[in-house]
């Protein structure tokens, strides 16, 4: 069998597996999130925090809530970090230094799991493990709290409560992360991966010099890594490390966890909203995306160009043989698509097409589907600026879901847009122009430049992931992508749940011939095709200086 072949094969198996999966799951995050019912262990949270969860709150009370609790759990993983040489189950490793425990904690908190460091040379198991892990449960949790918000925001009319942050906070972790993660677990042990709280070993000689190792809980945080959308590897390797990845098997299952939640939250929009045409609807555009890139990814890493792609079967530079091109193209999409960041293979070893790929698909907003949550809140603001340019072709008043688009949902969804982009682009462009930055990157020309941009691109976007070849472990790179991180989260949050207000407030507007009907193919493909252009239209110049002009040269 070829390796094309058996790429499409995994492709297939991957897509049936989801579609086996979204439905189900999709139907019981509706339940969780519309449930008046809290189980025992709910009621012990809510009392020790002193919550109410029958109190509904507007969108400010909401908001503070999101950046309350999100404070202090930066505050909290910096300190756990700083002195982590004084906890028990260190390793040995001392403390952290002061940029990098800021860097560490914004990235985990804000769903990035960028990581400036080499996890299991620099992190014992409490803090990997009390600190981490939580996170990977709470940030993505407070993600998903954020998108049922918005869904709310549809799906209610003439009143400006959104819910309880802290309820629906508790009810994702406590109902949906940590059930499926303890499966996940269970299944990545049985693949091979490890998990228990060993200390370091000495393995054998290694260029000279001896190589050392250390255990920990491995497969439990790697199950919530990609299925928080997370990203951050217990070691260096990320998922090409066997104890986290250890074959084609486990490395499928990864990419379905990453993807599992993100499309599934469709169908949970479907529900909420009383149509779940219009879920499909969102699910057929983010389908289209994902499906695509992963072709064109898989398309480009097979071409062969030159006898050392002739002899490998492809463009196989950083990636590992036992997943070969098509394992690792399915996993750089479905990671740099979503908020995860984790990686299997090195994106900046990909063809310069392939890295351009990983960088725009982050650059999309990572929304097809995107990180937990995240992906499907990115969604429904393209969905305003869908229907307010279809509005703008007929000369028709915008709506969508019976809410009219008027100019302050158009204001807030274009602060929403504007963000990120002037964080990567704002940011990118003084790191070139400062000779320290610029001193960090292995390569020079358009592949250097790339570095830098996909740097930021990952921080600002939430990703995580990154392009291998920057030197990033300085004051200046854990400051700045630290800053870009907090505020790539949490300011479009500020936008989400002001428009999500804004729309709970309205009152239903009558559906009429003349409106745009949002549950076709029609309109999935103006989707898609605005989501492109707004995309392409932004970051061209930046793309064509660095992956199409390497591209083009190669």
């Amino acid at each position: 069998m070829s390796p094309q072949v058996a790429g499409l094969l995994q492709l297939t198996a991957l897509i049936a597996a989801l579609a086996l999966a979204c439905r189900p799951l999709g139907d019981h995050m509706a339940r969780v999130y519309s449930s008046e019912r809290n189980y025992g262990p709910e009621k012990w949270i809510y009392k020790a925090i002193g919550v109410n969860p029958a109190t509904e709150t507007r969108w400010p009370a909401y908001l503070r809530g999101v950046l309350a609790f999100s404070a202090v759990s930066v505050l909290f993983l910096y300190l756990m970090q700083r002195v982590q040489g004084s906890l028990p189950g260190s390793l040995g490793f001392s403390s952290i230094d002061p940029d990098q425990a800021f860097n560490t904690a914004a990235s985990f908190v804000a769903n990035t799991n960028w990581q400036s460091y080499s996890g299991e040379q620099a992190m014992g198991h409490v803090v990997q493990t009390g600190g981490l892990a939580v996170q990977n449960f709470l940030s993505a949790a407070v993600g998903m709290a954020v998108a049922v918000a918005l869904v709310r925001g549809y799906a209610r009319s003439r009143t400006g409560e959104l819910g309880n942050f802290w309820a629906d906070l508790v009810r994702g972790t406590v109902r949906v992360l940590v059930p499926i993660s303890v499966i996940g677990a269970i299944v990545l042990v049985a693949a091979g991966a490890i998990q228990n709280f060993s200390g370091i070993h000495q393995v054998g000689q290694f260029m000279g010099g001896t190589q050392e190792w250390n255990g920990g809980a491995v497969a439990s945080q790697e199950a919530i890594k990609e299925l928080g959308t997370n990203g951050g590897g217990y070691f260096n390797a990320n998922s090409a490390h066997p104890f986290e990845n250890p074959n084609p098997l486990s490395n499928l299952f990864e990419i379905f966890l990453i993807l599992l939640i993100p499309f599934a939250l469709t169908r949970t929009f479907g529900r909420m909203v009383g149509s779940l045409k219009q879920g499909y609807a969102i699910l057929g555009a983010m389908a289209v995306i994902w499906i695509g890139f992963t072709a064109l990814m898989m398309w480009t890493e097979f071409a062969h160009r030159g006898p050392a792609f002739e002899i490998a079967g492809g463009a196989m530079e950083g990636k590992e043989t036992r997943f070969g091109i098509a394992g690792s193209s399915m996993f750089a999409v479905a990671t740099t698509l979503t908020s995860t960041g984790a990686v299997n293979s090195f994106h900046s070893s990909y063809t310069g097409f392939g890295g351009g790929i990983t960088l725009l698909g982050m650059q999309l907003g990572e929304i097809a589907p995107g990180g937990v949550g995240s992906g499907l809140y990115g969604m429904l603001i393209m969905a305003i600026i869908a229907v307010f340019i279809a509005g703008l072709m007929v000369g028709r008043t915008p709506e969508y879901l019976g809410k009219k688009i008027g100019t302050r949902q158009i204001k807030l969804a274009a602060c929403y847009l504007l963000i990120t982009p002037a964080l990567v682009l704002g940011f990118t462009a003084v790191a070139m122009a400062l000779p320290t930055p610029a001193g960090s990157m292995t390569n020079s020309g358009a592949h250097g430049f790339s570095e830098i941009l996909y740097a930021y691109t990952s921080g600002a976007n939430n990703n995580g992931s990154a392009f291998a070849g920057l030197g990033a472990d300085t004051q200046w790179f854990n400051t700045t992508i630290g800053i870009a991180m907090l505020l790539g989260r949490f300011l479009p949050m500020v936008f989400v749940l002001a428009l999500a207000g804004s729309l709970a407030g309205q009152q239903p507007v009558p559906e009429t011939a003349g409106t745009l009907r949002t549950d076709k193919p029609l309109y999935s493909g103006l989707l898609v095709g605005t989501i492109l252009i707004i995309t392409g239209l932004t970051y061209f110049p930046a793309l064509a200086l660095g992956p199409l002009a390497e591209g083009l040269a190669s």
